[in-house]
């Protein structure tokens, strides 16, 4: 039996896991190049529940301080898609699930690990990936054809506003 659009995941939707939200802010490089391609165009979205931000929130503010924290949090907040968070599950994986997102970018070995993949496989089906494999697989283009359809017109937002 096929499965309904409805439920596979929607590869316009990309989750960040908590270390890679902070790298974005605090490190630049891979993370940044990821997030920026997801933050240039409207129709990628970025799936977050209160939790994966309050993580990251924290990781922020332990790294630099409280300001900087409060400040990326008011950011982060116009730009993700607020998912729900049943208690006791992983931020990021529950966004990825909660969110219906085909995509998760994280750092953190064990979660890009072969064994984690193949049981994540029999619940969500979920590429989680390095900010570096994700940037160097997105393609925005093709990609706009299949979610949006017509011909692809360039990323259409600042990354830094």
């Amino acid at each position: 039996m096929r499965k309904s659009d409805a439920d596979r995941p929607n590869p316009a939707r990309v989750v960040a896991d908590a270390d890679v939200l902070a790298a974005d802010l605090l490190v630049g490089g891979a993370p940044r190049e990821a997030l920026d391609l997801v933050r240039s165009h409207s129709w990628v979205e970025l799936p977050a529940s209160d939790a994966l931000l309050a993580e990251s929130e924290r990781v922020i503010e332990r790294c630099s301080d409280r300001g900087l924290a409060a400040a990326w949090r008011d950011r982060i907040e116009r730009e993700r898609v607020a998912v729900s968070h049943p208690t006791g599950d992983h931020p990021a994986l529950a966004s990825a699930y909660q969110g219906n997102a085909a995509h998760l970018l994280s750092l953190d070995e064990e979660l890009r690990s072969a064994r984690t993949g193949a049981k994540l496989r029999t619940r969500l089906p979920v590429s989680v990936k390095t900010p570096e494999g994700f940037s160097r697989l997105f393609d925005p283009e093709s990609l706009y054809t299949v979610v949006e359809g017509g011909t692809y017109p360039g990323p259409d937002r600042d990354p830094r506003e």
